[in-house]
Parts: C-alpha cells; structure tokens; sequence
C-alpha cells in the first residue's frame, strides 16, 4: 500500500505517467523501473538510440521472456496436473506459449496502444503483439524478480486467458508450431513428400520429411499428408528442443540473412 501511495505521488512528476498507468493496469502494480516497460514495447522496425550511443529494441527482452515464461509456464502445468506424463505437460505448455495464442493475449492486453512499430510492421506482422508479451515478461522479471513474474504469467496471462482443463483437452497443431519458430527465428522450413505407399491392407501411406535450413530434422509416416506433417513436425520440435547441437547447427543457416 505504502509503496503504490508513493508511486502515485511520484507520478505527479514524471513525463512516463501514461506508461506507468497503462503498466499498472495489465500487471497489477506499479513498475519499479519504467525502463525495461518502455523498451518492451518498442519494435526492431523503430529502434530507439539509448544514453551510450547505441540503438535498442525489445528483441533481447523477448529472448529472456521467452525462456522465463518456458520455465514458469512449465512450473505451474507440472503442479496443476500432477499426475500427467511429460509428452502431456510439454503439449499443454506449447498450447500456452505458441506465438498464435500469445498474440491473442497481447491484442486483450491492449499493447497495440503502446507499440512503437512501423505502420507496415504492425499491420503484416502477425506476431507483433505475441512477441511483444514475451518482451513484457523479460521486464517483469528484471524489474520485480521471478517470483512476482511467474504471479504475474499465471494470474494476468493463464488465469485471464484460458481453462487450462479445457485447453489440456485440444489438439496442438504441431505444424503450425513449428512454422512459426522458423518464422521467428528465420530459418527456411520444407515438408518433403519422400514417398507414397500402401499398408497391407492397401491402404495407403505417407511419408514426409521436415528440412529446416536446408538440414534434415525429422521425417514420419501418416495415412494422409496431414498426419505425417503433423508427426514429422512434432518429431522436429522435440528434437530442437532435446538436441541442442542440431539447433545450433538450424540457427547457424540463418547467418549472413537479412
């Protein structure tokens, strides 16, 4: 109480009072530092020149967002659903922190009202303001510590946006997913159908391959196109996320790419 009081007083003299009440409306307090809010929602496309000369934007607090809100989200599934294995927890904490569902939660938040981005940048980016609560994780962290960030992740984006009973129940679209990490990463995805077959019941059998960066990731049978791109993505992801050498090596394609 004591300290919202003096950050009211405070406010009376600062030029950011807009940002600190926007800040307290999504959060729930008063940030501490207005800084790392600030620079959360400031797009590469408009990169602001800092105090040493350089040019920032909110790509490196979205890396650390990215990974506290890995880590929390997967904190809270692990207790909430105590007795489900790991390939369940790792679904539902994907359902969660995919770019799609996340730009929802942006978009609910109203950050497109404080975005800094080019007009072209937020009308074709589709992830613009996903991206953007992943940055706003990182300042939460920086600002207050992981445990007022991970209240923060379960009550102002879990509890506000979805049933996790409800989201356990559906079915991730693995393909999606991955497409959208080639996308933020700006690796160069491709589902190759390496051939057509038939079961011993004449039925007949896909199979597909994923190539990512021009490098092999994975491939898998289905009984239609869909379900061996769906299988062969879904390998991919858990090989990017258990081989640590092959996604160095997807990254690496990447270099030298504007």
């Amino acid at each position: 109480m004591l300290r919202d009081l003096l950050t009211r007083i405070k406010l009376l003299f600062v030029k950011d009072k807009g940002l600190y009440v926007f800040c307290h409306e999504i959060l729930g307090f008063y940030p501490n530092k207005i800084g790392y809010y600030d620079l959360a929602f400031i797009h590469r496309s408009m990169p602001v020149k800092t105090n040493d000369g350089r040019w920032a934007n909110n790509e490196r607090l979205e890396f650390l967002g990215d990974a506290i809100l890995d880590a929390a989200v997967a904190d809270i599934v692990y207790k909430k659903f105590a007795n489900k294995r790991e390939g369940f927890l790792t679904s539902t904490r994907a359902k969660i922190v995919q770019r799609e569902s996340l730009n929802k939660v942006g978009m609910k938040m109203g950050l497109n009202k404080v975005m800094k981005a080019s007009m072209h940048t937020a009308t074709h980016n589709s992830y613009i303001y996903g991206n953007a609560v992943e940055a706003l994780v990182g300042a939460v962290y920086l600002d207050r510590g992981y445990r007022i960030c991970k209240k923060f992740i379960e009550e102002k984006i879990i509890n506000d946006n979805y049933d996790l009973n409800d989201l356990a129940r559906t079915e991730i679209n693995f393909k999606s997913r991955l497409i959208e990490w080639s996308q933020k990463y700006r690796v160069s995805i491709d589902f190759e159908l390496i051939e057509s077959v038939s079961d011993e019941e004449n039925n007949p059998v896909f199979k597909t391959a994923v190539i990512l960066g021009g490098l092999f990731a994975s491939d898998a049978l289905g009984y239609s196109k869909k379900e061996s791109h769906q299988s062969a993505a879904k390998q991919a992801i858990e090989r990017l996320n258990s081989d640590n050498e092959f996604r160095k090596r997807v990254l690496e394609t990447t270099e030298g790419q504007i």
